[in-house]
This record gives C-alpha cells, sequence and structure tokens, in this order.
C-alpha cells in the first residue's frame, strides 16, 4: 500500500513539475498566464517571470457523463501561494462550464470555499451536488 501512495504522489510530483512549458494565456489576469490543457483535463498557471521553473500551479478536472465534469483538485506551489492564483484557476474552471455548458461535482474544497463565497452567486445552477 505503501508503494501505490508513494507511486501517486510521485506522479502527482512529476506532472507538476511538468507544467513549466506552457506559453499561451487566456487572459484572466494580466498579472497570470491560464493555461486550459484540454487533452490533460487541467487549467495551469505559470506565474511568469522571477518565478522558478517548478512554480506552476493546477486545477485538475475529469469528465463524469456527457455533460458533466469533477472539479477534483487545485494546488498552488507554496513559494507563490497567496497571490490568489486558485481563484483565477477556479473562474477559468467556471468559465469553462459556461461556456460548453456543463454542470460539475466538486470534489476540492477550495473550488467549493470560491463559489460560496462568490456575491452573485452566478455558478450556483451549474452545480451538482
Amino acid at each position: 500500500m505503501a508503494l501505490k501512495i508513494t507511486s501517486r504522489l510521485f506522479t502527482f510530483s512529476h506532472r507538476v513539475i511538468s507544467c513549466n512549458v506552457f506559453s499561451s494565456a487566456s487572459g484572466y489576469s494580466e498579472r497570470f498566464k491560464v493555461k486550459h490543457d484540454r487533452q490533460n483535463r487541467r487549467f495551469t498557471v505559470s506565474p511568469g517571470s522571477g518565478a522558478g521553473p517548478n512554480e506552476c500551479a493546477v486545477l485538475y478536472y475529469r469528465f463524469t457523463g456527457q455533460k458533466e465534469v469533477d472539479l477534483m483538485s487545485t494546488f498552488v506551489p507554496e513559494t507563490i501561494r497567496g497571490q490568489g492564483i486558485a481563484a483565477v484557476l477556479s473562474q477559468a474552471a467556471m468559465d469553462f462550464l459556461v461556456e460548453e455548458n456543463l454542470k460539475a461535482h466538486i470534489s476540492c474544497w477550495y473550488i467549493k470555499k470560491y463559489i460560496d463565497e462568490l456575491p452573485q452567486q452566478q455558478y450556483k445552477h451549474l452545480i451538482i451536488s
């Protein structure tokens, strides 16, 4: 069992480390570039100049049905936390739901918090309880 957990942690670390290659922007913030990697079902933010090559934040999702996704997790490296990057990733995921007319299960505690704290509550109808 320990081997299985270690293997999963290595796979997750490898994914985060390898995401420094993205360069296109979606325009969610002038400060951060968001990349939607549809093939790997994730959104990434690379803070840009001054950041180390391994400092990439990521939000993972998976399709659970024809028009349903599960927003599974967000990860922001410790060195770049506290700058609103998880919120930028969460907003990108919400925009994706709207654009693709999808409904979402929310497994990630941060995304749940993000949606609950939005003043307009405009995404509540997209969430599957």
